[in-house]
């Protein structure tokens, strides 16, 4: 056996969850990427505004702030869009 046969071996052992514990973490999962979504876009608005009271002067960190926030959340609209696709696909399936 080799190095790499091992090292598989032991991921697929480590990656046996129960269906509960697999639930769990993809909801942790998709509660810290919602909560990443909403802090980069409360930063996005933070920056705005106070580039627009006159607070901060950094046009160029303002622009790239609302650019990031904008592409996590197109992200996040094509991965839901893919989520209920997938479900959607499931339901359909006969058993």
């Amino acid at each position: 056996m080799n190095t790499a046969h091992i090292t598989r071996t032991n991921q697929l052992q480590e990656s046996n969850h129960t269906v509960g514990q697999a639930q769990q973490q993809f909801a942790t999962n998709l509660k810290n990427a919602i909560e990443q979504l909403n802090n980069a876009q409360q930063a996005s608005d933070q920056k705005t505004k106070a580039l627009a009271s006159g607070q901060i002067d950094d046009l160029h960190d303002v622009m790239i702030t609302a650019q990031k926030s904008s592409i996590m959340l197109q992200t996040g609209v094509e991965v839901q869009k893919k989520v209920i696709d997938a479900y959607n696909e499931v339901m359909r399936m006969q058993v």
